[in-house]
């Protein structure tokens, strides 16, 4: 299994714990608030049973204040509280029906309470009629108290047993939310746990990356030295070995022409042998110029303009600071390698007729800018460059891979028109004194 499936593994198994652990909380608040729901149910069954009993005694204090004292506001009041009370019965008849048990005891608290509305009614229709002595109400009264005694024992057991459903309901929604806890909290800590996994792997292979990417780049410091080194070798051979090959061959090429009657085909040879030095010469120049090594940037710099612009017609300015002092040589070997592909560039795709080359030394860089008026570089192709280096040559790439190795940096810009190339790169303080008269690039 790559790292990268791994990885993906992990994280998918820490979202999948996180979205149950939310599924199991969600359920559990519905259940929590459903809990909730009946432990308030509980509560208003229990408000409504001493509603009853209020009621019915606020009836039967008015029914004796009217018996005693014929005022009809009692009757009045009597009946409303007897209207409230039936009122309330009902109420409790509905929110029992989910009980069968309470829903029993309903039928026996109604028809006791009829009964003592029966009574009292009975009593105040004697006291209306003008009936009513001691003997009936001492009757009536017997009955009532007898009938509130049931109710009240009716009641009783309606509100214990309302008392330990709400208990056991109360215990449940305890329960559910103890649960909800240790569900999320286990769930919680688990994916915690599997994203701790998964930036730990993450890390492993960002570092697995960066070492990668590190020894890419010691193995490509590796190449440009080697390719360096091959350079001068072949720029050696050519300018010691075929160069002197030539030469000897062209003197005893001359020495002959004198021994004998001037030849057409034997001058024609000394001409080609002559090119074939030049060639050579230069051929050995371009893959390392002595100068580098010999003077410093400043004079191969000139040279290798002089003879670019002699070979391609292209019109090439070269602004340097003042007395430029020598640079490191991997330094000044980088500069010249970002002139040298830069030059090349504008003669293969700008179709620029001209090109402007200026170096800026400042305290601890030194900045090569090389720009031209041709038509510049594509958006995509810039942008891959800027991103991940398709779309453009290997030249430019190893540029910016040698610049990367020496600390500095190569940035390209296409403007409207031309582009423009800027190479810096960090240098010694000691290298840059007295080097700061020179005009510099604008920024």
């Amino acid at each position: 299994m790559s790292a990268k499936t791994r990885n993906a593994l992990v994280f998918a198994a820490a979202m999948v714990l996180l979205s149950i652990g939310a599924a199991s909380i969600y359920l559990t608040i519905i259940r929590l608030l459903d809990a909730e729901r009946w432990v308030s149910h509980s509560h208003e069954v229990q408000s409504d049973l001493s509603n009853i009993e209020t009621l019915i005694s606020r009836a039967g204090r008015n029914r004796v204040e009217y018996v005693d004292t014929g005022d009809a506001i009692h009757l009045d009041s009597y009946q409303a509280a007897v209207n409230d009370t039936l009122q309330e019965l009902a109420t409790m008849r509905h929110l029992t029906a989910d009980n069968d048990t309470q829903q029993n005891y309903c039928t026996r608290l109604e028809a006791v309470t009829n009964e003592r509305i029966r009574l009292m009614r009975q009593s105040i229709d004697l006291k209306h009629r003008g009936e009513s002595n001691l003997k009936n109400e001492a009757e009536i009264t017997q009955g009532v108290v007898r009938t509130a005694g049931e109710m009240d024992s009716i009641v009783r057991q309606m509100q214990s047993l309302e008392e330990n459903l709400l208990a056991e309901r109360q215990a449940r929604s305890e329960a559910l939310f103890r649960q909800a806890v240790v569900l999320f909290s286990a769930a919680f800590l688990f994916a915690l746990l599997l994203l701790g996994v998964h930036y730990y792997l993450l890390n492993q292979e960002l570092k697995a990356r960066q070492q990668a990417e590190e020894s890419l780049r010691r193995l490509n410091a590796g190449l440009f030295e080697m390719q360096d080194a091959e350079r001068r070798k072949i720029s050696r051979e050519l300018h010691d070995s075929l160069g002197q090959y030539l030469s000897g061959v062209k003197m005893n090429l001359e020495v002959v022409s004198k021994s004998l009657p001037p030849n057409a085909l034997l001058a024609e040879c000394v001409a080609i042998l002559d090119e074939s030095i030049s060639e050579t010469r230069t051929m050995s120049h371009l893959l390392h110029p002595p100068l580098l090594d010999e003077i410093g940037f400043a004079s191969a710099a000139k040279w290798y303009i002089e003879g670019f612009s002699q070979r391609s017609g292209i019109q090439v300015s070269l602004v340097l600071p003042e007395k430029l002092q020598r640079l490191p040589a991997s330094v000044e070997l980088a500069l010249f390698r970002v002139l040298q592909e830069s030059l090349t560039n504008i003669h293969r795709h700008s179709h620029s007729a001209s090109a402007e080359i200026s170096l800026a030394l400042r305290a601890d860089e030194i900045r090569l800018w090389v720009r031209d008026k041709g038509k510049g570089l594509a958006p995509d192709v810039l942008e891959g460059f800027q991103t991940n280096s398709s779309y453009v040559g290997v030249g430019l790439v190893g540029l910016r891979e040698r610049l990367r190795e020496l600390g500095g940096r190569l940035e390209i810009r296409s403007d409207s028109p031309g582009t423009s190339i800027l190479a810096s790169l960090p240098i010694p303080k000691v290298s840059a004194k007295g080097n700061n008269g020179g005009r510099r690039s604008p920024e």
